[in-house]
């Protein structure tokens, strides 16, 4: 189970990472990760599978990432109407485990970071792509 200071840790140790406001994330000024309630259309969409509790939004590389990650732990992940055909998913911060969100969080950070502070990142780790 993670929490809302997991997210923090996950996120401000990652380099040009601030936190614009509570629960908002971003990377020279990009979207990364965030707190989404469900609103009324949200609630309507997904009915009595709305999930209860908090949810975090976060940014992916693309739609297919977005997919397979709600395919492959719809407990976990899921998404809405709202976010079709947009590279991001929701995410049930109770339900996941932080060491997965820590790599979630990496993952979006390196989508949307600036190409040479994330080259210049992974060479400090001796990797060379993301992932």
């Amino acid at each position: 189970m993670a929490t809302w200071d997991d997210v923090r840790r996950s996120a401000t140790a990652l380099p040009e990472v601030t936190e614009r406001g509570p629960h908002e994330w971003r990377v020279h000024d990009k979207n990364l990760a965030w707190e989404r309630p469900l609103r009324p259309a949200d609630l309507a969409a997904l009915g009595a599978d709305a999930p209860a509790g908090d949810i975090l939004g976060v940014r992916v590389q693309d739609v297919g990432v977005a997919e397979a990650l709600v395919a492959d732990d719809p407990a976990v992940y899921f998404t809405t109407p709202h976010f079709a055909g947009y590279p991001a998913v929701l995410v049930r911060l109770a339900e996941i485990d932080p060491g997965e969100l820590d790599e979630l969080i990496r993952d979006a950070w390196l989508a949307r970071a600036p190409k040479r502070t994330a080259k210049a990142w992974l060479a400090a780790r001796g990797r060379e792509t993301g992932g």
